[in-house]
């Protein structure tokens, strides 16, 4: 996926380590990473949500390190930091219903957790943070496409957490001379995102679904829009939030998707003939904290980061089918 860089600085002599780094995100980061000679790479991860085997073709290597522990552990954030220059924060308990059933873990996972690892960066003289937020701090705002400093009233446990991350940002950055940098991600698919489970992704349980000839399950009647961002994309914005010069680092935040919408029903239907599969999908009823529409203004990110998204949502389907088709998850 990553034929071209994303980059110009040399990798070589540089630390990063990435939080989550065994989950789907921070996984691809850190291919990314080692494919453009990283002089090290840390992952700090305690495997609740991520796999091992997602970082399997680095364990061997002599410049990766796997710390086993938890960003709500003080220490084990501090232990990951030392000696690193960059950090990509991936780290967090997804999922609205998730976080609607048990807030607490939600609380404290992505707001103390996230916490620790600003103390542990800044005790560290961490170089720069680049952390993951999420395109639900929008809420119930109305307005399309959605504009980084125009958001509504939340409408879950996960936004207020993701929104906590914006204010922690923010207020660190300037308090301490930080350098922050946020991103909205805005539904990101791709290969090594688990299908499996109660809170699993749209487009993964779909892919599986459909797969296993049985059918796939939407929420609601299926015209809701998302703009589904290939996971290519955000290892671009990733890499270059990190490594591009910018004039506000002091935790100013970036739309990441495509700048495109498709609804559901088209979703599956494009799925459909993607994997020639006749299944068609049933309908339940709508979820608790749920957005109808969403669609990312991204003018912010191409202008100040040189974010350019060059695989757009039936390429990124491809790429995530032909992972399912050789990988685990297919059964």
């Amino acid at each position: 996926m990553y034929t071209t860089p994303f980059h110009t600085a040399d990798l070589t002599g540089k630390t990063f380590l990435v939080t989550g780094g065994a989950g789907f995100i921070g996984s691809n980061i850190v291919e990314y990473l080692f494919k453009y000679k990283a002089g090290k790479v840390v992952v700090l991860d305690n495997l609740s949500t991520g796999f091992e085997d997602n970082i399997q073709p680095f364990l061997s290597l002599p410049n990766f390190q796997f710390i086993k522990g938890d960003i709500c552990n003080p220490d084990d954030c501090s232990k990951a930091c030392a000696g690193v220059d960059y950090v990509f924060h991936q780290a967090a308990l997804g999922s609205v219903p998730r976080s609607i059933l048990n807030p607490i873990a939600t609380h404290n996972v992505n707001a103390t957790g996230f916490v620790n690892m600003l103390i542990a960066a800044r005790d560290a003289k961490v170089k720069r943070v680049v952390y993951a937020s999420s395109s639900s701090v929008y809420g119930d705002s109305p307005i399309l496409p959605k504009v980084e400093h125009q958001v509504g009233r939340l409408l879950s446990p996960y936004a207020v957490s993701k929104m906590t991350n914006e204010l922690y940002g923010e207020i660190f950055a300037k308090t301490y001379n930080m350098e922050i940098v946020g991103l909205r991600y805005f539904n990101i698919f791709g290969p090594r995102q688990n299908p499996k489970g109660e809170y699993a992704a749209a487009i993964p349980l779909f892919i599986n679904a459909l797969l296993n000839d049985q059918a796939p399950a939407i929420n609601g009647d299926g015209e809701q829009t998302r703009d589904f961002t290939f996971v290519a994309n955000a290892v671009q914005a990733n890499v270059k939030a990190m490594l591009t010069p910018i004039a506000n680092t002091q935790g100013d935040i970036f739309n990441i998707a495509v700048g495109d919408r498709i609804s559901l029903n088209k979703l599956i239907n494009t799925l459909k003939d993607l994997t020639g599969s006749a299944v068609n999908p049933t309908y339940r009823a709508e979820r608790a904290g749920d957005i109808r529409d969403s669609l990312a203004d991204i003018s912010k990110a191409k202008n100040m980061l040189g974010y350019a998204p060059a695989i757009k949502i039936e390429e990124g389907l491809k790429y995530t089918l032909e992972w399912f088709n050789r990988g685990k998850f297919k059964v």
